[in-house]
């Protein structure tokens, strides 16, 4: 199937208001099986060698669960946006619905109503008035619910269609029927006149020109990785995504399997810990951690945003 047609994101998106906060709704799509040291993996040759056989085999009893998520974020102006689809509804049934030739692999819990879809379904917000997706990446646990979203605007990193569509790109994580699709996709380019330095990040846009989201450049764990940064009424809350996808890579050592860049990583994760530095009271919330993501409020902002 040849990709569909992506076009440049014309910024700032309509909507945007002087002085906006959002509020942030963690929505848990799923949970996914996976090998102990997925996200903290050995360092030798050998270690991520036995680890890789882990994965091929298939999930095991004892594979501790990690949450697959999306956001709902609701600005006072814009209106309701996602970030990320999680898991959509066919990945609860036997075979791994529409994750791809990996789907067989995972074992995955999903209970009925747990899709985004469904989510937003419950909250009373029509799945089709969506109006926009933010994908911080789009690996088959991020994408899968895209086709629930057929009106929206979806906005991706140039170079992140790009490595999605490379030849093979099932084999890093994609899996292009769930994104080409007949809908609005739009590419951010960080190299562009729109890009800007922010609290620490080399590369950011400001998606309604109001400050109220801020869209950064986190390459590494994907090649055009995004993560998001939320302004709520008091403080901010920062979408860290897979640049870290537990707090033991954010605050150590901890170093998961799989990378598209080690070095390009390792940069995001320093400008992280930066942000973290500068802005000590923000939320950061890491990709799939199960403990961190227990932790988290039903809901981040004004219930009135």
């Amino acid at each position: 199937m040849d990709p569909v047609d992506i076009k440049p994101l014309s910024l700032p998106l309509p909507g945007g208001s002087e002085g906006a906060s959002v509020t942030v709704r963690p929505l848990l799509t799923a949970e996914l099986a996976v090998p102990p040291g997925f996200f903290d993996a050995p360092t030798g040759r050998f270690g991520k060698l036995g680890l890789w056989l882990k994965l091929i085999r298939g999930a095991k009893p004892d594979w501790p669960n990690c949450p697959v998520p999306a956001y709902l974020v609701t600005h006072p102006t814009a209106g309701h946006f996602l970030i990320d689809t999680g898991l959509h509804r066919s990945c609860a049934q036997p075979g791994g619905g529409n994750l791809g030739k990996v789907g067989r692999f995972y074992r995955i819990e999903m209970n009925p109503g747990q899709s985004a879809a469904e989510r937003l379904d419950s909250r009373g917000i029509s799945p089709d008035s969506l109006k926009l997706v933010v994908m911080t990446h789009l690996h088959n646990d991020h994408a899968s619910g895209c086709q629930d979203f057929a009106n929206a605007k979806f906005v991706c990193d140039a170079l992140e269609w790009e490595a999605a569509h490379a030849k093979r790109s099932w084999l890093n994580g994609y899996e292009t029927t769930q994104f080409d699709l007949a809908v609005d996709w739009r590419s951010v380019d960080y190299f562009s006149d729109d890009a800007e330095h922010f609290a620490g990040f080399s590369r950011t846009v400001d998606l309604f020109g109001d400050g109220s989201v801020r869209l950064i450049s986190t390459p590494g764990h994907s090649a055009g990785h995004q993560s998001v940064l939320l302004r709520l009424d008091h403080g901010e809350l920062l979408v860290v995504a897979d640049a870290s996808a537990t707090e033991a890579t954010l605050d150590g050592d901890a170093r998961p399997l799989l990378f598209d860049d080690r070095h390009r990583f390792e940069r995001s994760l320093k400008e992280l810990r930066g942000y973290r530095a500068l802005t000590p009271n923000a939320l950061l919330v890491p990709g799939h951690d199960g403990d961190a993501w227990a932790k988290l409020d039903a809901v981040y902002g004004s219930e009135q945003a």
